[in-house]
């Protein structure tokens, strides 16, 4: 088949690699929540050959991401398990590492606190939990272009890009805590995460 495109994840993919590699230098298994098309999978198994990448999705993706996976191959790169927030069971296996981009906005505010919280959960002492996308901060958008693309989401029947401190309420007390937010390119982020003991 056709292999799913997305020009998002070709620009994103090194900014985010290059923070990846630091952030997941001493991770050996990472489970990607919500693999998309498959284009960050393949990018970033090929270059962080020391771990195992993980894809999941729902059903509906599966045939995308294999079909990436089929074309660029790697030997640390696993084909996607079915995982859908509130529906399916934390997948078996582990996972000291945790990856998700551009499903945070996405999910409904139900779906988003339950990712935070069952990686949180999941995630064993010293885990390192990756999530990339829009984020507010203090209350307030960090663009003109991010309040429209809000505005968009919730036209549309999405969550809604959420503000770092509502996600960091939503695990307070679980031991994960945020150590890093790094600004990437076209006003999105990347919070680097990392699992302490309560």
């Amino acid at each position: 088949m056709d292999k799913p495109f997305s020009q998002a994840c070709e620009n994103n993919k090194q900014p985010i690699l290059n923070i990846l590699q630091e952030a997941f230098a001493n991770v050996v298994s990472v489970l990607e929540i919500g693999s998309g098309t498959g284009q960050h999978g393949v990018f970033f198994a090929a270059h962080l050959p020391h771990l195992v990448w993980q894809t999941s999705d729902m059903a509906d993706n599966h045939d995308g991401i294999n079909a990436w996976i089929d074309a660029c191959p790697s030997d640390n790169l696993k084909r996607p398990i079915p995982f859908t927030l509130g529906q399916d069971t934390w997948p078996e296996g582990s996972f000291d590492g945790v990856f998700t981009a551009n499903t945070t906005h996405i999910m409904q505010g139900d779906e988003a606190t339950l990712m935070m919280q069952s990686v949180a959960e999941n995630l064993p002492p010293d885990g390192v939990f990756c999530q990339y996308g829009p984020f507010n901060i203090d209350g307030q958008y960090t663009s003109d272009s991010n309040r429209a693309f809000d505005q968009s989401l919730r036209a549309r029947g999405y969550g809604g890009i959420r503000d770092v401190s509502e996600l960091q309420r939503w695990v307070q007390g679980s031991g994960l805590a945020l150590c890093h937010r790094h600004l990437l390119p076209a006003n999105n982020q990347l919070l680097v995460w990392q699992k302490r003991c309560k």
